[in-house]
């Protein structure tokens, strides 16, 4: 007997062993109890979700021996002929290859027929936004008014090439992409049922791979079990898939929570020598940060508790504004990766990237001003004094902040630095900044570790009295670039070469070095 392929062999033939549309299966199952039938179907959703399976179900429940019925009993002549492909009267057609006006005219033709064994003619329409626009007119009267015989399920991946006048002749459901969870209890099942030994990981692989299509997942399953010579095991699965392993993606997450470049950098190599796709990597990494950030601000959204509890270290080590940095790292990192040198160099800088963009990564190059201990009592506490705000500004270039807390500390002006409270001022066109608490407790906590002592951080709304961080960095960029442009105009050269062609300098191109 020859073999006969996974996804084939364990597709479902009721309603009770269909996986991941229990939304669509309650309406048909109510729709089907109360004999309330429609004439016409639209079933939409990517590949391999269970459009034709379910029509197929659809059809064992309209001619069923036993009666009209949500639980066909799939043992009688109508339901194994359909099961089989060979029932007279339900027909599949493949509107990829059958989309000419012609073949709809004759599908309609033979419907007007009564059934030859069954209940009803049910007529499947696979793909059908691939029909030619006059097909689509020459099913619509029948497509509304059909015989009571008749039966029609159409099937697309593509619902918004399909014309309203036949998508409002039809009760339309969506078809769900499969969650990785359902996948991976489906894949777990079958390898059981099969004596297949496996492990669990090679299973989380597969579930990726396939994208929400359990008919992919299948497959792949076939494949990784001819792969593994009879196993699944999670390295098999790997290199079948050619994908970048779990233990890579947290090597990097180790490397960049301790500071450690080096074991970023090892990654970079490990992955060289194995041939592996660094575009894939980044792709897996942006992931894996994403995953992280929901740990930190929405952990109910993961339903693994092994998931979670792997990612919890990585959301308390880093900052949430930080993760936010590193996913966009990553992601522009693969829009970069083809303009690099080699693949190699595109996915090591985006590492350095990573490492050099981390909260601390300035504070050992800023020295912070030599400082007597909290207890020696011969070092007063620092007063206001008139030089107080110049003092500001060097300040807050030496704090270890980032986003929202480094922009309030930098359009903020320093009132008074006492010894227990540090007053700021803030101009009200900035007052968003302060729509949070998480920016001010950042910034008073970076102040008392400079400061080495604990301070309130005190933050009031009104117009600055002089320059603050921001300002000066406008006005320098500025003076910068008006000085660049200065130098310019001024040159004899360009003088001349204006002069001879009735040329104008575009300031925009102007950049001070």
């Amino acid at each position: 007997m020859s073999y006969q392929v996974l996804a084939r062999k364990w597709r479902p033939k009721s309603f009770a062993t269909l996986v991941g549309q229990e939304h669509v299966v309650k309406a048909l199952t109510h729709a089907l109890e109360q004999q309330r039938l429609h004439h016409a179907y639209l079933f939409t959703g990517t590949r391999g979700v269970g459009k034709t399976t379910l029509a197929r179900i659809v059809a064992k429940a309209l001619n069923c021996e036993t009666g009209i019925t949500a639980t066909p009993c799939g043992t009688c002549s109508s339901c194994t002929e359909i099961d089989g492909g060979r029932f007279v009267d339900y027909i599949e057609l493949d509107a990829a290859s059958n989309r000419g006006v012609e073949d709809m005219t004759s599908l309609l033709e033979k419907a007007t027929y009564a059934p030859t064994r069954g209940r009803f003619k049910v007529y499947v329409i696979d793909e059908v936004h691939q029909l030619s626009g006059h097909a689509f007119n020459a099913m619509l009267k029948t497509l509304e008014e059909p015989p009571e015989h008749v039966k029609f399920i159409l099937a697309t991946t593509d619902p918004q090439k399909i014309p309203v006048t036949v998508l409002s002749r039809c009760l339309q459901f969506n078809l769900k992409q499969m969650p990785p969870g359902h996948i991976i209890d489906h894949l777990t099942h079958v390898l059981g049922a099969e004596g297949v030994p496996f492990e669990p990981a090679a299973l989380r692989h597969l579930a990726k791979a396939a994208a929400g299509s359990m008919r992919d997942a299948l497959s792949l399953l076939d494949q990784a079990i001819a792969h593994g010579a009879g196993k699944v095991e999670e390295a098999d699965v790997r290199d079948m898939l050619g994908t970048v392993g779990d233990d890579y993606l947290y090597s990097i997450l180790d490397g960049l929570k301790t500071a450690d470049v080096q074991v970023m950098l090892n990654v970079a190599d490990a992955m060289d020598e194995r041939s592996l796709s660094f575009d894939s990597a980044l792709q897996e990494l942006a992931t894996l940060l994403h995953r992280i950030a929901l740990v930190q601000l929405a952990p109910q959204a993961l339903t693994d508790d092994a998931e979670r509890a792997r990612l919890a270290p990585y959301a308390a080590a880093f900052d949430a504004e930080f993760l936010q940095l590193c996913y966009q790292i990553a992601i522009h990192g693969r829009d970069e990766i083809g303009l690099a040198p080699d693949e190699y160099a595109g996915f090591a800088m985006t590492l350095l990237r990573l490492f050099a963009f981390r909260p601390d990564a300035g504070a050992p190059l800023a020295a912070a001003p030599a400082r007597a201990p909290v207890s020696a009592p011969a070092r007063p506490a620092p007063a206001a004094a008139p030089v107080v705000p110049d003092d500001w500004h060097g300040l807050v270039l030496s704090l270890p902040l980032s986003g929202l807390s480094r922009q309030l500390a930098q359009h903020c002006e320093l009132v008074e630095m006492g010894a227990a409270q540090v007053t700021l001022r803030l101009p009200p066109v900035h007052k968003s900044l302060l729509n949070t608490k998480i920016p001010q407790d950042k910034l008073q906590e970076a102040l008392q570790a400079h400061l080495g002592r604990p301070v309130k951080l005190n933050i009031v709304l009104a117009k600055a009295e002089s320059e603050t961080p921001a300002e000066r960095t406008r006005n320098e960029k500025r003076e910068r670039q008006e000085k660049a442009v200065a130098a310019i105009e001024g040159d004899q050269f360009v003088r001349d070469v204006m002069d001879i062609f009735d040329a104008s300098i575009d300031e925009s191109t102007i950049k001070p070095v």
